[in-house]
């Protein structure tokens, strides 16, 4: 450990967090710097990303059966250094680290307890904005290799929010071609084809009819889509994107959506669609590393707002207000 780490800690500095609770409240906590266990590691946390799902907990107090029933840490897309490891810890210099959902506590705080075998080492060159940004890139990596995305796939992808647009950067890796991307929000539009020039865009009014935009989906991809990856769960939207994919093709939904969903079943059973879901990753961390790493997908475009880890509560304000034009919000920490 340090010298800077040791005065640090002599220091008993404040552990701050970001909270919820069941009455939507949104608020900072303090608590003492805890101890890590004999397998664990104490990390600084330095940089935290507001997913939707952060969001969503504090609006509505749940997403399906998780429920926020008490105080409620958020936050999960961390990197951060470790300062302090417990007698079992045999490696760990700069870590990223993963946590949240009710009942467990997430990440958007100061000092954070992680199990080692939890913890990945970033690369030097890779920063803690980056860092963070490997969980949602873990989330994209996820639904390509799962839906079996491979190198001329014709590719929608619906909702050009965060998830959306490192879809969209991990696809383009991936080979997929040609590529639709599509939302409501036009300035989301033209971050996307900033990203990737060559994506088509499909502007979305909630008036749309499905069937009549699932029409201009393959009008706008040239095609009927072999894959739509839907990163939305709004059911209109999975709607389209099954209205666009051609017969045995697949809609593979990424998005967090209402409990109960209508689909057009018998068009899906005509045309042999495969609809398929996902719910998080694993072993994906490594991969995303490299990918980064390695200048193959470039992730720092994505943060468009930081702020500091005090005015938490003002970055979920702008994370959650459209006017914002916000795409991923960071909260940093020195």
């Amino acid at each position: 450990m340090s010298s800077t780490t040791t005065e640090v800690l002599q220091r008993k500095p404040r552990n701050v967090a970001v909270n919820t609770n069941p009455e939507h409240g949104l608020h900072l906590v303090e608590s003492d710097v805890p101890e890590p266990g004999p397998k664990d590691c104490l990390v600084h946390v330095r940089a935290t990303g507001i997913c939707g799902s952060d969001v969503h907990f504090w609006k509505h107090g749940k997403i399906g059966d998780m429920i926020v029933v008490g105080e409620n840490g958020l936050g999960h897309e961390s990197a951060g250094i470790v300062i302090k490891t417990g007698s079992e810890v045999t490696r760990f210099k700069p870590d990223v680290v993963f946590f949240s959902t009710p009942p467990y506590d997430g990440t958007l705080r100061r000092y954070h307890v992680h199990p080692e075998a939890w913890l990945h080492a970033l690369p030097d060159r890779l920063s803690y904005e980056e860092g963070s940004l490997l969980e949602p890139l873990s989330v994209a990596l996820a639904g390509i290799d799962r839906s079996n995305l491979r190198l001329g796939s014709a590719l929608v992808i619906c909702g050009a929010g965060p998830i959306g647009l490192v879809t969209l950067l991990a696809a383009h890796a991936a080979g997929a071609a040609p590529i639709v991307i599509t939302d409501m929000d036009e300035n989301r539009l033209q971050v996307a084809k900033k990203l990737l020039p060559r994506v088509r865009t499909v502007k979305v009014a909630r008036e749309d009819a499905a069937k009549d935009l699932g029409t201009r989906i393959i009008e706008t991809l040239g095609t009927e889509a072999e894959l739509v990856l839907e990163c939305t769960g709004v059911e209109s939207s999975i709607q389209a994107g099954i209205y666009a994919t051609r017969f045995g093709g697949s809609v593979f939904v990424i998005g967090v959506g209402k409990d109960f969903q209508n689909i057009p079943f018998m068009h899906l059973s005509s045309k042999e669609i495969d609809l398929r879901f996902q719910y998080r990753y694993h072993d994906t961390y490594p991969k995303a590393i490299n990918l980064v790493n390695e200048g193959l997908i470039d992730l720092k475009p994505l943060v468009t707002h930081r702020y500091k880890l005090d005015d938490g509560v003002d970055a979920f304000a702008t994370a959650s207000t459209p006017g914002a034009r916000a795409i991923k919000v960071q909260i940093l920490d020195d």
